[in-house]
């Protein structure tokens, strides 16, 4: 091995030259550590950026091989498979997911990196749905409006054995009126007109409700509220968030395993806000993660904005509503700030 000062050297050296040369020598040797140490900082904080970036991030070699990558990046790795090289930009669908893979070249290493847009993709089509429906709903509203009064007449006139037949109608064609008010509603959004009413009309108008469905079961509901009790709040906004919550638990009941329902609507309060605990026995929540995805539903019946539109009402009144899984309960909570 041939080394960089020869014995020979060394010996024609002074005493003072020696100490003058590893003098130098270890100031040499504690610079080179110092830049080992700022380099070592500089890439635990170029990592760590990386780490803090919504995007997957892919360094690669020439060859196609992994130069680095960050742990979101780790995570979907198999996205890369067939959608490389890569110098531009495309939308990917992966394991349910919508991403946008973009790629560029810079010093011979190719730089890949990938942003989930799933949330963007969903809101441009729930855009699209919501305007369908509404134009849907504008349509189908004036014939259905036609078809309500001719039952209505057609109930005058027809015999008492006939009079079931028509009822069932009117029950259907509220059910109707009833999608087209609410996807009219989702679409133009909602903003809550508050004043004081009792609760005794919070609860006459709420279980009007039961005059328009059916139940293939037989069922107790209990609506547990003083009558004297004043909430501060929308009237036909709050009516049409507990008809909601009401019928879903009628639907429940239909669907689950239960031979006898039981439905109980409990109300409370403190200094701050208004509490409705909304409980049923019937078929239990099957994804409780979707509850409030607007057009997702696993009802045989519905159309899967009644739970989203309630959720905007509530909202609408500075307020929230949570799922308690067991026993199945939700629980509308309504701010009393003024």
């Amino acid at each position: 091995m041939q080394t960089l000062l020869s014995s020979d050297l060394l010996n024609t050296l002074t005493s003072k030259d020696k100490e003058t040369f590893l003098s130098s020598l270890s100031e040499l040797i504690g610079q080179i550590d110092e830049a080992q140490k700022e380099f070592s900082a500089l890439k635990s904080l170029f990592e760590g950026v990386l780490e803090m970036l919504p995007q997957a991030v892919w360094v690669l070699e020439e060859d196609g091989g992994f130069f680095y990558f960050n742990s979101k990046a780790y995570q979907i790795s198999k996205i890369l498979e067939g959608n490389l090289p890569l110098t531009d930009s495309e939308e990917i669908e992966f394991e349910g997911n919508f991403y946008l893979l973009q790629g560029s070249v810079i010093g011979g290493k190719q730089i890949v990196t990938a942003i989930d847009i799933t949330h963007q993709k969903r809101q441009e089509r729930l855009a699209t749905m919501g305007q369908i429906s509404a134009h849907l709903a504008h349509e189908i509203r004036n014939p259905v409006g036609s078809i309500s009064l001719l039952a209505s007449s057609l109930l005058k006139r027809v015999d008492i054995k006939s009079k079931g037949l028509v009822y069932e109608i009117k029950k259907a064609i509220w059910r109707v009126e009833n999608i087209i008010k609410t996807t009219l509603m989702f679409s133009k959004g909602v903003i809550a007109q508050r004043n004081e009413y009792h609760m005794l009309e919070i609860k006459e108008q709420t279980q009007e409700i039961l005059n328009y469905i059916s139940c293939s079961k037989p069922y107790d509901l209990e609506f547990e509220a003083p009558d004297q009790a004043v909430v501060w709040c929308d009237l036909n906004l709050l009516v049409i968030v507990l008809q909601n919550f009401l019928s879903n638990a009628i639907d429940a009941i239909e669907e689950g395993e239960c031979d006898e329902g039981k439905i109980r609507i409990y109300f409370s309060q403190d200094e701050e806000c208004y509490f409705f605990s909304i409980y049923d026995n019937g078929k239990p929540i099957q994804d409780s993660q979707a509850l409030f995805e607007p057009f997702k539903t696993t009802k045989l019946k519905g159309t899967g904005l009644g739970l989203t539109l309630s959720r905007q009402i509530i909202k609408a009144h500075e307020g929230e509503i949570n799922f308690i899984p067991e026993p199945k309960t939700f629980i509308l909570k309504i701010s009393k700030c003024k």
